[in-house]
């Protein structure tokens, strides 16, 4: 942490303490960004963003608060800090409200490779989004674009508290990509392609990224409803890290402890295919999610979440643990406006054996879903309800393409029939192979 930086959160730290609060932490966010969107072969926008935040999170007794800061200038801190132990005065006691003890926090911190000091200029981004969107326009039949964006951001994270811990972290994000159309007899059709990275020289190539945008398009002209009734159904790659979501949501620490998630009775229980091992791994190499520490400030590490189809681990931060009478993981994510809350950091659903062709080999009708839209989705009973498109399967071959349908079951029954072929996309921080489900409800709406 810079001396100015570790200046204000001492202070931060000591006006709480002055003001009448117990015990405190403040956690502090900067960064910048630049970001280049083109369309049509013209650059229409170039934005640059520097963003200072903080937060204070402050204790009296058994009552809490917790105020955001856009700025924040040495001569307003006792001010601040005073208002912050008045709203927490004036708040309902929070028995599970915890601040990490000394002997709780993290110590020795990892060295992580997560962040890429590269600069990119913006003629260097504008090269970029325009190169993509020029390979795809290139396509024969790709009719129009909605254009191609690039951007680079790099951020910095502190956290600091009364119990004696003072660090923080950088990361960077790099990535572009472009959106293009199609139309044949009247019907329009889009579809895109990216790359995104923590590090610069990670990005694919930007003709390759527009080629495949033309191509996922073109495939998806005279779009047909899809056939009902129950068939296997085959989430793409670009869509399966939302069957991992809701493996996360379902068994969040917060839910459990509110009795919301059908999963709550769940634990040492086979919830999933025996071919499911899901896990979060803040520690990943150049990882789109790791981190150095959680958001209440303890040392964090791989943590196995469902293995062999088997529930080991809920996802805990220490209010959530406390709760429910458990030991934190080490889960909790920090919102500058709110306390820490349990959530994931690269959360990896491990490949299976089996190749994407040999996921759909045996299947002679069904349905591969490459688009997601809408959400009808119960945590509470596990129901399950979202449109779709993308292409039918028969005989083990992708057909033709098709649009407006919806998908439908419980989240019980599709972890249970899940099988996941091996071709994860490693660069998001939701890491997840294309995943068949063998019975699921389809209608052409």
């Amino acid at each position: 942490m810079t001396q100015d930086k570790t200046k204000l959160m001492d202070a931060l730290l000591d006006g709480a303490k002055k003001a009448g609060a117990d015990k405190a932490d403040a956690a502090l966010a900067t960064g910048d960004a630049t970001s280049v969107s083109v369309r049509l072969g013209k650059t229409e926008s170039v934005e640059r963003a520097e963003d200072f935040a903080a937060g204070l999170r402050v204790f009296v007794g058994q009552k809490t608060a917790t105020l955001s800061l856009g700025q924040l200038k040495e001569a307003d801190i006792p001010a601040l800090c005073e208002r912050a132990v008045a709203m927490a005065k004036a708040s309902p006691d929070d028995p599970f409200a915890v601040l990490a003890t000394q002997e709780q926090i993290a110590t020795d911190l990892p060295e992580l490779d997560m962040c890429d000091e590269t600069e990119l200029d913006t003629a260097r981004l504008t090269d970029m989004a325009l190169s993509a969107e020029s390979h795809a326009r290139s396509v024969k039949g790709i009719s129009n674009s909605e254009g191609g964006s690039a951007s680079q951001s790099h951020s910095e994270i502190y956290i600091a508290g009364t119990h004696g811990f003072s660090a923080g972290y950088r990361r960077s994000s790099f990535g572009f990509s472009t959106v293009v159309l199609a139309e044949k007899d009247g019907q329009m059709q889009r579809d895109y392609d990216y790359s995104s990275a923590v590090y610069a020289s990670d990005l694919k190539d930007p003709a390759e990224i527009g080629r495949r945008a033309a191509e996922r398009t073109l495939a998806r002209l005279g779009a047909q409803k899809a056939k009902t009734g129950t068939f296997p159904v085959v989430y793409d790659n670009r869509v399966s890290r939302s069957l991992a979501g809701h493996f996360a949501s379902a068994i969040n620490g917060a839910s459990i402890a509110r009795g919301t998630s059908f999963l709550k009775e769940a634990m040492g229980q086979a919830i999933a295919n025996s071919a499911i091992t899901l896990y979060d791994d803040p520690l990943r190499p150049r990882g789109a999610g790791s981190r150095a520490f959680d958001g209440d400030a303890l040392g964090v590490q791989r943590l196995p979440l469902i293995t062999d189809g088997v529930l080991e681990n809920w996802l805990l931060d220490l209010s959530s643990a406390k709760q429910l009478g458990l030991t934190s993981t080490a889960n909790a994510r920090r919102s500058l406006a709110n306390p820490p809350s349990p959530g994931t950091s690269n959360l990896i659903l491990e490949n299976g054996t089996h190749s994407f062709e040999a996921l759909i080999a045996d299947i002679e009708q069904g349905f591969l879903v490459t688009e997601l839209m809408g959400s009808s989705v119960s945590l509470i009973t596990g129901d399950y309800s979202r449109g779709a498109g993308g292409f039918w399967i028969e005989n083990g071959q992708i057909t033709w393409p098709v649009g407006e349908a919806t998908i439908a079951g419980n989240l019980k029954e599709i972890f249970m029939g899940m099988t996941p072929a091996d071709d994860a996309d490693t660069t998001s921080s939701t890491i997840v192979p294309s995943i068949r489900v063998d019975h699921m409800m389809v209608a052409g709406s």
